[in-house]
């Protein structure tokens, strides 16, 4: 009774506010939508190409033309939109990226598409309209994302739990606003929940003093996919896209009507062959996120600095910390940060911090920001959930590049409005904004190219443009790929929700197992849907490391470091034989991919639970029960075991594991690298699981499951058996 009341009285007091915004947004949605219609209608008579240009064919396109239109600089999603904008209104377009496309913040962020609940709330509270208008041009295009790439995204419902009874009408007048300033292209309408259904909702959930909960829609999508969707779709539609195509300098010359400087085009270097040369331009724009001033600095060294990046740190777990289909929103952490807790590729995702940072093209997760997220989620789930910090499966830190006056030091407080400028010699930046408005942000910025430098162009034709993969997808499309191919069910419902109508060029590549079911397709790693023939297909999408490959063709890095470096060499033998490595590149790249695991995706900072200097805090009992377990296996009682150790142990009760596997086993908990496992490791590695620093280990489960074993064929004696005849 208490519940339904609060309802109602939630109702009354939310009517006032939600009717100041209803005219406004009505207006505007009627404006945009409409606009909208003759965008999609342009969009059409586009020719698109059916063979999409190798990366060779890239670069020479960018060596051979006399001059483009358009260059734009970066790869992410924001600079591949521009492209893709440019290339659709019919311009001559070229875009570089020095490293992979989506390689820095874009394959980084929360994988929401989202209009920004906190920033409606900062509108409302400030009475700030240009607050408001992100807002309603984040929600605007998170409908047009989700329909023009509907294989990478779909809707996720978000659950808000209400501990207070007073935060029931404060924020269900807030998620109403968000609906309603969505207006026709609210994805679905947030609903009230009493206790018991958000429990059966999102059992993880921490019961006492819970009131009730909201839940509201947003959408969700993978955003490495998603840019390198823009960047191919942008190619097909005829620009040179390259990456690892850096640009040293931009060129300039004298324009004969002003007399002064002008930008006309950029000095490049083909990263992989080191060949060097110039690619001219009537514009160039600068899209390069966080290295936004770097790039204004080489047209004007005296230039301010117009970006403050701020770092947001994410962590992924395991997939039973979160239901499904049901995501969580933490509105105030103990600093003022949100925290979204969300279900991503059959993991969980948390994250994500908030702080200023220097702009480096390697940032690296911190253990104090882990642990800042994993204690905000123990906070709102169960007692009986163990948040054990052995569960981070990666960790990774992305780049926000917000837009703010130099002197700002609180970027918690600062909108991501984009900002396009223009320098005194034509330099087009675009800076500032958010993942769902890239498309928008492209638009205006091509707008601004092509009045300052009189393009020939019509308006953007980008609304409602599907995008690669786009075109033919269904959501039971999968089943197709089952049938027609023999996938595994899991393995086709990944490839079309990866690949889109492109799913079939992979299925058709794949490599026959050998087996009875599935008949195609062997996968990477048991425990992930990632198949052999992805790495195929994706030198095809311009992978060229095998880093591009375990973090933005597949996800492996993203989801578990430790299943992405067991992947990596098949990955390296695959792209070895597709683009001609030589043992000494396919070594190179293995150990660069490792480094990047270590230090950018949180292998060092999980690999830092168990360390030699790792205390052991385990009671006498426990102490005597492991090293029990220990000596079952160092049987000459020499203090360590070896891999001959685990090996007789494990022929004793008929089990086989691979040698390589095994050093892979005890590697993990050999601490000073000496090819051997000495108690006091075993201790502290038993120790840490203990505290939750670490869980899965192969060793700990592995010499447990012996043990058992052992236990249970051990001889019966004789005088416990009755007597012998």
């Amino acid at each position: 009774m208490a519940f339904r009341k609060a309802v109602k009285g939630t109702a009354l007091i939310g009517g006032g506010a939600i009717a100041t915004v209803f005219g406004l947004s009505q207006f505007s949605q009627y404006r945009n939508k409409h606009g909208a219609l003759v965008q999609v209608e342009a969009a059409e008579v586009v020719p698109v190409k059916n063979n999409l240009p190798t990366r060779e064919q890239q670069i020479l396109a960018l060596q051979t033309n006399s001059e483009f239109d358009v260059i734009v600089i970066g790869g992410g999603a924001t600079g591949c939109g521009c492209a893709l904008d440019a290339a659709t209104r019919g311009l001559k377009t070229a875009l570089l990226e020095r490293y992979d496309f989506s390689s820095g913040t874009s394959s980084r962020s929360t994988k929401l598409i989202h209009g920004g609940v906190r920033y409606l709330q900062k509108a409302i509270m400030k009475l700030d309209i240009e607050q408001y208008r992100m807002v309603k041009e984040a929600l605007e295009e998170r409908a047009h994302l989700l329909q023009s790439a509907p294989h990478l995204s779909a809707p996720l419902p978000i659950m808000l739990p209400i501990y207070k009874w007073w935060q029931l009408p404060y924020y269900w007048i807030g998620i109403k606003l968000y609906d309603l300033v969505a207006g026709s292209q609210c994805l679905k309408r947030s609903y009230v929940l009493t206790k018991s259904r958000a429990l059966e909702l999102f059992p993880m959930l921490r019961k006492d003093k819970l009131v009730g909960a909201i839940v509201y829609y947003d959408g969700q999508h993978n955003d490495a996919r998603m840019n390198l969707a823009i960047a191919l779709t942008a190619a097909r539609y005829g620009a040179a896209t390259a990456n690892y195509a850096e640009v040293r300098s931009l060129l300039k010359s004298t324009d004969p009507a002003s007399g002064k400087l002008r930008v006309c085009g950029v000095r490049c270097r083909d990263v992989l062959t080191g060949k060097e040369f110039d690619v001219k331009a009537k514009c160039v724009i600068n899209a390069t996120g966080p290295f936004t001033d770097s790039v204004r600095k080489m047209d004007d060294e005296e230039v301010p600095n117009i970006c403050q990046p701020s770092a947001g740190v994410h962590i992924v777990m395991p997939g039973y910390y979160s239901p499904d289909n049901m995501g969580l929103l933490d509105p105030a952490t103990s600093d003022g940060r949100v925290i979204f807790f969300l279900p991503w590729e059959k993991m969980t995702i948390a994250g994500t911090t908030d702080s200023p940072t220097d702009v480096t093209s390697h940032p690296i997760p911190t253990e104090e920001d882990i642990n800042f997220i994993l204690s905000e989620v123990r906070n709102y789930l169960g007692a009986d959930v163990e948040v054990r910090r052995g569960d981070v499966l990666a960790a990774w830190s992305g780049i926000r590049p917000l837009v703010t006056d130099p002197n700002s030091k609180d970027t918690q407080s600062i909108s991501r409005n984009h900002v396009v400028t223009i320098s005194d010699s034509g330099l087009v930046t675009i800076a500032g904004g958010k993942w769902t408005t890239y498309r928008a942000m492209a638009r205006d910025t091509i707008d601004a190219a092509i009045q300052e430098h009189n393009l020939k162009a019509g308006s953007s034709k980008t609304m409602g443009l599907r995008l690669e993969g786009g075109h033919d997808w269904s959501p039971t499309l999968y089943i197709r790929l089952v049938q027609d191919y023999g996938l595994e069910s899991e393995v086709a419902q990944h490839l079309a929700s990866t690949y889109g109508d492109k799913a079939f060029e992979v299925a058709k590549i794949a490599q026959v197992t050998g087996k009875r079911w599935p008949i195609v397709g062997k996968r990477l790693v048991s425990e992930f849907p990632y198949i052999e023939a992805e790495v195929v297909y994706g030198v095809k999408e311009y992978a060229r490391t095998a880093v591009d490959m375990i973090s933005r063709r597949t996800r492996l890095a993203f989801l578990n470091v430790q299943a992405a470096e067991e992947a990596l060499p098949r990955i390296v033998d695959i792209m070895g034989k597709e683009l001609n490595w030589s043992e000494q590149k396919k070594k190179e790249e293995l150990e660069t991919a490792r480094k990047f695991l270590y230090y950018e995706m949180g292998y060092k900072v999980k690999t830092d639970q168990l360390t030699d200097r790792s205390e052991i805090s385990l009671v006498p009992s426990d102490i005597e029960r492991y090293k029990k377990r220990f000596h079952m296996f160092d049987k000459e009682k020499k203090g360590f075991i070896t891999i001959l150790d685990v090996q007789r142990v494990l022929e004793s009760i008929s089990v086989q594991i691979a040698e390589n596997t095994l050093h892979e086993i005890l590697n993990e908990v050999d601490l000073n690298k000496n090819g051997q496992v000495e108690l006091n490791e075993f201790l502290q590695l038993m120790s840490a699981i203990q505290k939750g620093h670490v869980s899965g280990s192969r060793l700990a489960v592995l010499m447990k499951s012996a043990e058992e074993n052992l236990r249970r064929r051990a001889a019966i004696p004789v005088d416990r058996s009755g007597g012998g005849v």
